[in-house]
């Protein structure tokens, strides 16, 4: 008698898209953790903020390192970067409205993601077909985003000002969100 044989079935817990996963669900917690970090700094309460902002970080790393041991998921791979920028982008608008950072910078900061958006947006309207792969100016971009937060929020916490280490960030996210920017728009205009 031949017998049919079935691929296994998915967890019962696993949704198709992968949506109900262990790493989704930190990018998710990683992502209820933007309101609560935006109302304490609105709060003066920096240090604490800080301390979710860390913890934030880790979380990244850890959902990332659960998806690579896993594989990743259609869901994780939207979620995850959303959950990112969310994140950065709520801080530098709410470092900015308490004045631990310039206005001008976030609206850089902003305007730089909402050109890659809405570039994306506009281009697959279009039915042209998008490609964006990560350029190094924009790796370095967010990882000294990253660090000036963090350094404006400790800085804040503790007591600071405006000392040497957090104004050299300041000039170096600049230069970076310019040069990132810059490099996504050359690189879209060249592939067109």
């Amino acid at each position: 008698m031949n017998a049919i044989v079935r691929p296994p079935a998915p967890p019962a817990t696993q949704h198709p898209l992968g949506l109900v996963t262990l790493a989704n669900a930190i990018t998710l917690g990683r992502l209820c953790l933007v309101p609560a970090s935006v109302w304490l700094v609105l709060r003066d309460r920096c240090l604490v903020a800080f301390a979710l902002f860390v913890l934030a970080g880790a979380s990244d790393a850890v959902d990332g390192w659960l998806a690579r041991r896993r594989g990743p998921t259609a869901a994780g791979a939207l979620l995850d970067p959303v959950a990112d920028k969310v994140l950065l982008v709520c801080m530098y608008v709410t470092l900015a409205a308490v004045h631990i950072l310039p206005d001008w910078l976030a609206i850089l900061v902003v305007f730089r993601d909402v050109v890659i958006v809405g570039g994306v947006l506009g281009l697959s309207v279009l039915g042209l077909p998008v490609v964006i792969r990560p350029l190094m100016i924009s790796k370095i971009n967010t990882v000294l985003q990253i660090l000036l937060v963090a350094v404006a929020l400790l800085q804040s916490g503790l007591g600071y000002g405006n000392t040497t280490p957090l104004v050299v960030l300041i000039w170096l996210v600049t230069a970076s969100t310019l040069a990132s920017g810059a490099a996504y728009v050359a690189q879209t205009a060249r592939t067109r």
